[in-house]
C-alpha cells in the first residue's frame, strides 16, 4: 500500500493489517443470511451453497472479528475513521477531525459496529484512497 505524499494523513496502522481487514470484510459481505439449509446436506447436492450463508460460527466472521479485536485502540480508531471517510461522511481534508471523532466514539462496541457495517471493506478502501493510499499497488506488490 503506497503511502500518501501528505504526511498529515499518514496512518500508524500497518498496511498488512488494513489490507487483511479489507479482504475479510469483503469475504464476509458476500455472505447471505441462512435460508434454512440443513447443514447435514450433501455438499455435492447443494453445490456448496452453505459456504455463502452466514452462521454464528462462520470462519470468515470469526477471522474478521479476530482481525479487528487484535488492533490496539489507535488502530481501531483509524479503521473506524477510514470507514467513515470512505462512506463519505467526511472529506479527506477533515482527517484530523475524523480521527478525533473516532477517538471520542471508540468504545467496547466498535468491533461489533464495524462488522455490522455493510460494505465495510469497500468503505475502508475508499477512505484509504481519499487519503492518497493505493490498495491496488499493495495487492500487486504482495502477489
Amino acid at each position: 500500500m503506497a503511502e500518501p505524499e501528505n504526511n498529515e494523513n499518514v496512518l500508524t496502522t500497518s498496511p498488512e493489517k488494513i489490507f487483511y481487514i479489507i479482504v475479510k470484510a469483503r469475504e464476509f459481505d458476500v455472505k447471505v443470511a441462512p435460508a434454512g439449509l440443513d447443514t447435514g446436506d450433501n455438499p455435492t447436492d447443494d453445490k456448496d451453497i452453505e459456504i455463502l450463508e452466514d452462521y454464528a460460527d462462520d470462519p470468515t466472521y470469526v477471522e474478521l472479528v479476530s482481525a479487528l479485536e487484535i488492533l490496539n485502540d489507535d488502530e481501531i480508531v483509524e479503521v473506524l475513521a477510514l470507514m467513515w471517510l470512505g462512506r463519505e461522511d467526511y472529506k479527506a481534508e477533515d482527517w484530523p477531525e475524523v480521527l478525533q471523532e473516532a477517538r471520542d466514539a471508540h468504545d467496547d462496541k466498535a468491533v461489533s459496529y464495524l462488522v455490522g457495517t455493510p460494505m465495510l471493506g469497500d468503505y475502508i478502501e475508499e477512505g484509504l484512497a481519499l487519503l492518497g493510499y493505493s490498495v491496488e499497488e499493495y495487492e500487486i506488490d504482495r502477489l
